[in-house]
């Protein structure tokens, strides 16, 4: 170790503990969820990118959506699965912050996101006749490179100054990836200027957007409950149903990790909420895309027909 610095560090992670006999049940299980959740992700990025009748700025955003989906399975489920097989797992420092910023570039850029998405809906149902001059290929490209770019500064930001804390003493870290909490809590360094700055960059980036979605989708239930026929109605909420069905999942399951307070809450149970957030949403989202959209599932049975 030299200064600060923390290069020769070594953590080792303690995943679900001693699981006994559950050990390859939950392995075959993360694996085939992942494997489906790549699959079902890189069949939405196959199908918008080569059909005509997806080319709108909506299914533009989902492409993103589901490429941070498939980079934030990547990047924690093969740890996990060699954590469940081995109880355990020894991470250098530099692959826990590596996994922590890439954890936290797509958790992060997921909330923009499903932010610009909401907007994107709002412009569709308050604001039709407007809504293809606003929303043309140059606001929709600088949208997405524009949360790519900022949550990635941030995580660097971030990982750098997590980089010259003093790690000391125990490295065992009770989860089954490196996140922010748990690194910091075994750093023998004064923590509250990284935890000040963390806070002060992360919390904008992930409230604000929460509540810009909040207004969007008020805006467009206002417009909603206008609309005089109940087949009009049930058309407009149609195009934002699934959108809103992701938000509440991902954003219920964050707030239940990150602002409840733990206090009387077991670690197993931060664990599982982990996991939901990590592996099963991601999972979840190609496939409520898939079975509320109709232009989706009618281009997928193109595709089918087209190959036989």
């Amino acid at each position: 170790m030299k200064g600060n610095r923390t290069i020769f560090i070594e953590f080792f992670l303690l995943g679900f503990g001693d699981l006994h006999g559950l050990k390859i049940p939950l392995f075959m299980l993360c694996l085939l969820v992942y494997v489906l959740c790549f699959i079902g992700n890189l069949m939405i990025l196959i199908l918008v990118s080569s059909s005509y009748l997806l080319q709108s700025p909506m299914y533009f955003f989902l492409c993103h959506l589901s490429l941070c989906d498939m980079v934030l399975t990547t990047d924690i489920v093969p740890s996990l699965l060699h954590i469940i097989l081995r109880n355990g797992r020894v991470m250098s420092f530099p692959e826990c912050i590596t996994q922590y910023q890439f954890f936290g570039a797509s958790t992060g850029t997921e909330c923009l996101i499903l932010t610009v998405m909401s907007y994107d809906r709002y412009l569709a149902i308050c604001h039709p006749l407007s809504y293809i001059p606003i929303m043309g290929a140059k606001l929709k490209h600088h949208l997405v490179v524009s949360s790519w770019s900022l949550i990635f500064a941030i995580t660097t930001i971030i990982a750098v100054l997590m980089s010259t804390q003093h790690f000391c003493g125990e490295n065992m870290i009770d989860h089954f990836f490196c996140d922010f909490v748990p690194i910091v809590e075994l750093s023998c360094s004064n923590t509250r200027p990284l935890q000040t700055i963390n806070l002060i960059l992360t919390a904008p980036v992930t409230l604000l957007p929460f509540m810009v979605i909040i207004v969007s989708y008020v805006c467009i239930s206002v417009v909603i409950v206008k609309i005089p026929t109940v087949k009009g109605r049930q058309k407009a909420f149609s195009t934002c149903s699934s959108h809103l069905m992701v938000v509440s999942l991902y954003y219920t399951s964050l707030i239940a990790i990150y602002l409840v307070p733990t206090s009387g809450r077991s670690v197993i149970a931060l664990k599982v909420l982990s996991l939901l957030y990590t592996l099963v949403i991601p999972f979840l989202n190609p496939l409520i895309y898939t079975l509320r959209n109709q232009e989706i599932k009618s281009t997928v049975i193109k595709l089918v027909c087209s190959k036989r």
